[in-house]
């Protein structure tokens, strides 16, 4: 007898395609990924417990109706010798069963859908207890935060107190934007001409990643920043150190060559308090209105108590960014101020800089803490 030619091919095709099939979905399970299903702050939770309904009652449908199917295609199938099924025009109970079932189970979905909107909903934000605002900017492709009641503007990195309402006004003046913290709380989008609002709590410290959850451009990927969630006393240091003008160094040092190729070439773009003519952090929420008016580039007045670069392309810590011959290839802020237009195809900045002065602005923006 002859055998098929692809008789042990078919054996583990179903097999070798489920393996693919699951280890396509286990790629996207990374250790540092954000995700819904391990909230800190009560927006989220909130969130997460409708999901967690409506995956139960999919599941139970999907059972049953696979069951059902299975235990048919068992128990009725053709076998030698029966005659055709009778041919029946239909059953009215069963008919109106299977049309009333969907109806209820929407029902059951809807309730807890509009419970768990109106507890989320900016109507919803708690009236007791402190509260800060936050104004979230969407920039292409970075982040800037800015503190009314401080006078604070920041990038990339949201500082915040635990245990305390964080009310986010939502401001673009270019694209749509989505704001998305998935451990704190859900999408909301920034669109143009459209005053948006959101509000959340987190219950515990630590650092959550935060994405862009609409698509912006071609760097739309990469532009995440992180809500760093400190205690009350943490919070209140931070907030007075980020509202002092920046540090000037010591004359003569490499960091004040930086300082002037900053004034000289960085200036126009980027802002520094004390240092950049007539700019002020507190302006800059006020003024940017118009795409004309806004900083092309965030704030760096603190930056160097910041780790990250580029709307979260990079990260950078100051001892990897010492002075030396390894400056080049393991500093990130040497890396991005070399070329960034390798880094982050697309981006604004088009910067033309020699080693040395990398260097010099290196240990200038490091000092500035």
């Amino acid at each position: 007898m002859r055998m098929p030619l692809f008789r042990r091919t078919k054996r583990w095709l179903v097999p070798v395609t489920g393996l693919l099939l699951f280890s396509i979905l286990f790629a996207a399970c990374g250790e540092n990924s954000p995700t819904i299903l391990n909230t800190h702050g009560p927006v989220a939770a909130q969130e997460t417990f409708l999901f967690w309904v409506i995956l139960v009652i999919s599941t139970i449908i999907f059972l049953g109706v696979e069951g059902v199917l299975i235990f048919n295609i068992v128990r009725y199938r053709e076998r030698p010798g029966m005659e055709a099924p009778k041919q029946i025009h239909g059953n009215t109970a069963v008919e109106i069963a299977w049309t009333a079932a969907p109806a209820v189970v929407l029902l059951i979905v809807l309730v807890f859908t509009v419970r768990g909107v109106l507890a989320v909903a900016p109507e919803s934000q708690p009236t007791t207890g402190n509260t800060i605002n936050v104004t979230a900017i969407g920039h292409q492709w970075w982040w800037e935060f800015y503190y009314p009641d401080y006078n604070i503007t920041t990038a990339d990195s949201m500082v915040i107190p635990v245990n305390t309402t964080i009310h986010v006004n939502l401001y673009s003046n270019n694209v749509i934007h989505s704001f998305w913290v998935p451990a704190l709380t859900g999408k909301t989008d920034l669109i143009p001409g459209h005053d948006n609002t959101k509000w959340f709590v987190a219950n515990d410290p630590g650092t959550y990643q935060g994405i862009c959850a609409e698509f912006c451009g071609t760097q739309h990927a990469n532009m995440r920043f992180d809500v760093v969630a400190e205690s009350s006393d943490a919070f209140n240091t931070w907030a007075i150190n980020a509202k002092q003008a920046a540090t000037t160094p010591a004359a003569g040092t490499t960091a004040a060559q930086g300082e002037a190729i900053f004034k000289e070439q960085c200036a126009t773009c980027h802002g520094i308090v004390g240092v950049t003519p007539k700019y002020q952090m507190q302006d800059s929420s006020k003024v940017c209105t118009t795409t004309q008016a806004c900083l092309l580039g965030p704030d760096l007045t603190h930056f160097g108590s910041r780790h990250l670069i580029a709307g979260g392309v990079l990260s950078w810590d100051a001892q990897s960014c010492q002075p030396g011959p390894d400056l080049m290839t393991k500093c990130n802020i040497a890396k991005w101020l070399h070329d960034p237009q390798a880094i982050k195809p697309g981006n604004d900045m088009n910067v033309n800089l020699t080693q040395d002065q990398i260097t010099q602005l290196v240990a200038y923006l490091l000092t500035l803490k």
